[in-house]
């Protein structure tokens, strides 16, 4: 196999490869169609809501693809999104927009590091600035002008706070939201685990979103959402690396065998 992007080492490859940011999936998700062109793109081409595992299967799979993939298998899934994004236009929205492009991995890097940062600790301020510089290859990758994500982390903050406070949830977003906190269609084993995630992504939410999304807050569920935080932060991170590193392995293999399928499609899965 061809080397990656990033080697081991690099800081983006220490934060991204935990699957603890799985919990953070909802937050980037309701942040991102709060912005009402990106909700008016899933509203109408997306059946997510649906099928709320196969959009997971298909950001998880690009974002692990690109960042601990080979060359070729992040080229790989970097075309099908892309593909996939230029079929998502309509009036006065297009996937391939690079200002949406922009959001969309800005809240996937602002919620990777946040969740990090609040279980791990502070990463240092070189730390933090290199993996912003390496966040953006998940924009680029799919065809954002490199120039759109802002150049440093003081232009991006600057951008972020603008954003999340010029914001104005649509309801087309809130519709969405309403179905993903509330999904039906997922295994029963993990029905049990829906309020602990309702918790978690609500509180994760800047307060300006989560009012104009209409979820209600409270001192009581301040409490426990902090206990969670506190729980989590205390167990996770002595959890052996082979468990932490669970939900990345098994996208990262999953990506690679129907890569091999689509090289080989009248291979069996015996040989």
């Amino acid at each position: 196999m061809d080397e990656g992007l990033f080697d081991d080492g690099a800081v983006i490859r220490r934060v991204a490869r935990e699957g603890l940011l799985l919990a953070g999936g909802g937050r980037a998700t309701l942040l991102q169609i709060a912005h009402p062109r990106v909700a008016q793109g899933v509203y109408h081409h997306s059946d997510f809501t649906e099928r709320p595992l196969d959009r997971l299967r298909t950001t998880l799979s690009y974002v692990f693809g690109v960042l601990f993939g080979t060359v070729e298998e992040g080229r790989a899934i970097s075309r099908a999104v892309a593909a996939m994004h230029r079929k998502v236009t309509g009036p006065g929205y297009s996937a391939d927009d690079p200002d949406l492009q922009v959001w969309v991995n800005a809240t996937l890097y602002d919620t990777a590091v946040l969740l990090y940062q609040r279980v791990f600790g502070p990463l240092s301020p070189t730390e933090l600035d290199e993996c912003f510089r390496q966040y953006g290859v998940l924009a680029t990758s799919i065809g954002c002008p490199p120039d759109a994500w802002p150049a440093d982390r003081a232009t991006f903050g600057a951008y972020w706070e603008d954003t999340v406070r010029t914001l104005r949830v649509g309801d087309e977003g809130r519709e969405i939201a309403a179905a993903l906190m509330r999904p039906g269609n997922i295994p029963l084993v993990m029905h049990p685990a829906k309020p602990l995630n309702r918790l978690v992504t609500v509180g994760l939410l800047p307060e300006p979103i989560r009012a104009q999304f209409g979820f209600a807050w409270s001192p009581r569920r301040q409490r426990l959402f902090d206990g969670f935080f506190g729980v989590t932060t205390l167990v996770y991170p002595r959890l052996p690396g082979r468990l932490r590193d669970a939900v990345k392995d098994h996208y990262l293999d999953d990506l690679r065998r129907r890569l091999a399928r689509r090289r080989h499609p009248l291979r069996s899965d015996g040989g």
